[in-house]
């Protein structure tokens, strides 16, 4: 019988989360094309890193940055994560709630390019 089970690559970073976001994403995301390249070449869906952001996994990042995040929610500044995708580190950045009491919004990035 043959083995007809595909890997699939980062499968741990696909699960898109189908509980309530706790973060607006705003109206416009975006990601730089060196992002959606090195997410497309590693099969991993740009919705899904997102999907973990807008629901409160911040990733990688240390719990000081973490209790940032949380406050952050609740006083409408920025929001940072951190994933890592085939050794390489993407920022998800969601901008502070604007005049309009709206965050405009999010982009994903490598650091350096922050």
């Amino acid at each position: 019988m043959p083995n007809d089970k595909v890997p699939v690559p980062a499968q741990d970073l696909q699960v898109i989360k189908n509980y309530k976001p706790v973060l607006d994403l705003g109206r416009v995301v975006v990601a730089t094309p060196a992002v959606l390249a090195h997410l497309e070449k590693h099969a991993v869906f740009p919705a899904a890193l997102l999907s973990r952001h807008q629901h409160g996994d911040w990733g990688n990042v240390d719990s000081e940055d973490a209790k940032s995040n949380d406050q952050a929610l609740l006083l409408g500044a920025r929001v940072i994560s951190s994933y890592t995708v085939a050794y390489a580190v993407i920022w998800i950045v969601t901008e502070a709630v604007g005049e309009g009491g709206q965050r405009a919004s999010t982009c994903l990035l490598f650091p350096e390019e922050y």
